[in-house]
């Protein structure tokens, strides 16, 4: 009688190592169509092929087990797209992270190349719309990031009066989280609770006094 594909078979057509296999049975993520109980074989069909080969693929991007497994699970496809969604958005910000890194590592080992002068000034008071809240280091980028955009929308149609900017207390870097202001300036900012500013950790645009900057 035909028990199917051994492990072995199945992980050549799969690519999955008999390892993965394994590990994959025991976490529920892909059983095998059967298995001999007086052997302990498992045993797998053709049929299971596609379930394998998403699972590989999505374990290749980095998905977390817990979420490939979600995805297998549901039929919804608009909460397919969410769950693939939320991974590529870690990617993406991971990635905001390393260029960053990359960027800041080449300025320390090449301190000169830029040709950037630095100059420590005064500068006037300004009024502005921003968006504050206490984030941990690893999170500045990607929280810089939200906030400004929250900003963009929260201004739209009003002259900008400068550069956008940040202001970030003492204790993110030397404790790892700290208050971190965003701003843009602009002559009249939005009033504090304006929706098209509300962010989706609850941050909000909000008119702010005055304040200089160093």
């Amino acid at each position: 009688m035909f028990r199917g594909l051994t492990i072995g078979e199945f992980a050549q057509l799969t690519h999955l190592s008999v390892r993965t296999l394994r590990r994959y049975h025991e976490s529920g993520l892909l059983e095998p169509a059967s298995v001999d109980p007086a052997s302990g074989y498992r045993y797998y069909t053709a049929d299971q092929i596609p379930a394998a080969q998403v699972i590989h693929r999505l374990r290749e991007l980095g998905v977390p087990l817990n979420d490939v497994a979600k995805i297998l699970a549901t039929e919804d496809a608009a909460e397919r797209a969410d769950l693939a969604g939320g991974h590529l958005r870690r990617l993406e910000e991971e990635l905001d992270r390393t260029r960053a890194a990359v960027v800041s590592l080449r300025r320390v080992l090449r301190p000169g190349d830029d040709g950037l002068d630095v100059e420590l000034r005064a500068v006037a008071a300004k009024t502005v719309a921003a968006v504050e809240g206490v984030v941990d280091h690893d999170d500045v980028l990607a929280r810089y990031g939200e906030a400004m955009a929250e900003l963009d929308a929260a201004v739209a149609g009003l002259p900008p009066l400068g550069p956008p900017g940040g202001r970030y207390a003492n204790e993110l870097f030397t404790g790892g989280r700290g208050a971190v202001l965003v701003y843009r300036p602009v002559a009249d900012p939005p009033a504090r609770g304006t929706g098209a500013a509300r962010g989706a950790a609850g941050r909000r645009a909000r008119r702010r006094r005055p304040f200089r900057i160093p």
